[in-house]
């Protein structure tokens, strides 16, 4: 065993002076919160108010008949996301272990139904009940068609107000027109969230309807909270963002983690790895040795040893 591994393990026989911890902690602990209170009351808080469907529907409201339509269709997000949500797709993968379809179907939703058919049953328009009942007596296939000629039709247009009504559409335009009324009136916020429980405690349905517009997005861009904008660690407007999820945000930056569609499940999987190294440093060859290889300690130490002639 050699001289310096030996006087690591003997007892200390320096120097010692009183230290009183609890007293440090509290001094600590005043301070801090002293200056978290101070500058909370003078910059206030970053985050803004919670997005609404009817804050939606105001202010874009030809991308939410045209979301609306796509609900209808099948084509958004939410439709096509598999679980929990629904059985539409796999979900996330790292390599063969199928994750996200393993843990199934917890919280169903069907958007057409959820977001659009069933809040529809309180719309007061005179029209909608008659458009709603045609949809729910035609054919999926039928249902389909109508959606996807309208969605098709709202893309060419641009705007819902330019595409004519037509037979070809069935009761689409009728419907979306009449979730788009609901929304702006301030009601199918309450009815989305009170689906589940009659507690206006749930906003898995109207955050999924939410995020299948564009409107969200933009707003999201705008605030650099994008994944390509390193937004996880980013905060809204100009405060200072969490730069300790800097290491999270780094790997949705480079390939090939940027452009995978299992990116999540895959960084995941990094970091724990990563975790992993850091808690079985010590036990890793060569890895453990670098202290001693590396005397960077010395520096830092340097008078003790010195004084110890070490």
């Amino acid at each position: 065993m050699s001289k310096e591994r030996n006087v690591d393990l003997a007892k200390w026989s320096g120097p010692k002076r009183p230290y009183d911890l609890v007293k440090e902690f509290v001094i600590a602990f005043l301070v801090v919160g002293l200056l978290v209170g101070a500058i909370s009351a003078i910059f206030s808080s970053p985050d803004e108010p919670a997005v609404t469907l009817q804050q939606w529907a105001n202010q874009a409201p030809a991308d939410f008949v045209a979301t609306t339509a796509g609900e209808l269709a099948g084509t958004t997000i939410s439709a096509a996301y598999g679980p929990p949500y629904n059985n539409a797709a796999e979900g996330l993968k790292l390599g063969p272990l199928k994750i996200q379809k393993w843990a199934g179907v917890t919280i169903p939703v069907n958007p057409a139904v959820d977001f659009v058919a069933t809040p529809l049953k309180f719309s007061k328009d005179p029209s909608v009940p008659a458009a709603l009942a045609q949809w729910n007596g035609a054919s999926s296939d039928q249902q389909l068609k109508w959606a996807t000629d309208y969605s098709t039709a709202l893309g060419k247009a641009g705007d819902y107000t330019k595409v004519t009504a037509s037979d070809a559409y069935g009761p689409v335009p009728t419907m979306a027109t009449g979730l788009l009324a609901l929304a702006q009136s301030d009601v199918l916020d309450g009815l989305l969230t009170t689906t589940v429980t009659p507690y206006p405690s749930d906003f898995t349905k109207p955050m999924l309807f939410l995020a299948d517009g564009t409107y969200f997005d933009d707003l999201g861009a705008k605030q650099h909270l994008h994944g390509d904008q390193w937004g996880m660690m980013n905060e809204t407007g100009s405060y200072p963002g969490q730069s300790w999820l800097w290491l999270f945000s780094l790997w949705y930056q480079v390939e090939p983690f940027k452009s995978s569609e299992n990116a999540d499940i895959q960084i995941f999987a990094l970091l724990m790895l990563l975790n992993l190294g850091f808690i079985f440093m010590p036990k890793i060859p060569f890895i453990n040795r670098l202290p001693r290889l590396i005397p960077f300690h010395r520096l830092i130490w340097r008078r003790y040893y010195k004084e110890n002639n070490l």
